[in-house]
């Protein structure tokens, strides 16, 4: 029996030429995330889906369904705090994920975070696009230098190796971490029992954990007022991590030097306090923001269905 597969945002065309050898694809057109009365509707009238960042599987959608015939969500993307597995098991829908296709491009992003808010780019770029640059000088927008400094990365995944080995071997940082975990690493590296002492030792703080209630506001009022006030923070995880009033707080108070942000609490929502800040880097969550990462995630995802509709387990289950 052929299986009915919905896509809930457009891809790129390699996933879906993909996708349609798996069975019959409706791909949702609209690129936000989608609604109570569609997330429902996915569940009840397809076999899979393939939901992504945003469309929000919470308890109360699995409850709001008569009949749920989905048995597989082929999540597009690491991260899936925006689905309660617990709950789609029990409703006996599992639910799988795309790692390692995210790595290196998200750790960087990272990168480009550090070096932008650092050394002031994005803040040179605004000033050149607005003809008030009157020419170079030795004590011209004056930036703090990366290499040798002391980056603690919080979360030491996959993620938060590949953000570590970069600032070890590119520029010659001391790198700190906090994670649940030792990390046996190819390079020195120093583990810290505490999130504070990691983040008063840092030059550059970096969050690299998962989303979900376990890492809520993780980063909060006091995390930012154990950070010295020449250090920056920097978070590609996800937005909740952090408590977005605190920083917001914190760079006002000038705890600490600024920030260089991929994602937010309320995305799309931007507090206008952070845009209003000449020492805030603001990305629009660019994290795996290429056609060659975006193909793999989904080609991953797909992988995924097809090993399900075969009678196997898919092999990124979470």
């Amino acid at each position: 029996m052929t299986k009915k597969i919905f896509i809930t945002r457009p891809l790129p065309k390699e996933v879906l030429s993909a996708a349609g050898l798996l069975g019959e694809v409706t791909v949702r057109e609209n690129t936000s995330a989608m609604n109570e009365s569609e997330m429902i509707d996915s569940l009840v009238n397809y076999d899979v889906v393939l939901p992504t960042l945003g469309d929000i599987y919470s308890e109360k959608i699995f409850a709001s369904c008569n009949k749920i015939n989905a048995k597989l969500l082929a999540n597009f993307g690491v991260g899936f705090n925006h689905i309660d597995v617990k709950v789609a098991n029990e409703h006996g829908v599992k639910v799988s994920n795309t790692p390692g296709a995210v790595t290196d491009a998200t750790a960087d992003i990272a990168m480009a975070l550090m070096l932008m808010c650092c050394r002031r780019t994005s803040e040179g770029e605004r000033i050149v696009r607005a003809n008030k640059w009157e020419g170079w000088h030795p004590t011209q927008m004056l930036g703090f230098h990366i290499s040798d400094k002391r980056v603690g990365i919080v979360g030491m995944g996959n993620i938060g190796q590949a953000i570590a080995k970069r600032c070890h071997f590119g520029f010659g940082m001391q790198v700190g971490y906090f994670s649940r975990s030792a990390k046996n690493l190819s390079f020195p590296v120093k583990r810290y029992d505490s999130l504070t002492e990691l983040a008063s030792s840092s030059d550059i703080l970096v969050v690299s954990v998962p989303g979900g209630s376990a890492t809520h506001h993780l980063i909060n009022k006091d995390i930012f007022s154990s950070m010295q006030p020449h250090a920056y923070f920097v978070n590609i995880a996800r937005g909740d991590v952090v408590n977005e009033r605190d920083l917001i707080d914190a760079l006002k108070l000038n705890q600490i030097a600024g920030a260089g942000l991929d994602v937010y609490e309320h995305e799309p929502k931007v507090p206008e306090d952070l845009i209003a800040m000449e020492n805030v880097v603001l990305l629009p969550h660019l994290g795996t923001a290429s056609l060659e990462v975006r193909t793999g995630m989904g080609l991953m995802a797909v992988q995924n269905i097809k090993s399900f509709i075969e009678g196997n387990e898919p092999p990124n289950l979470v």
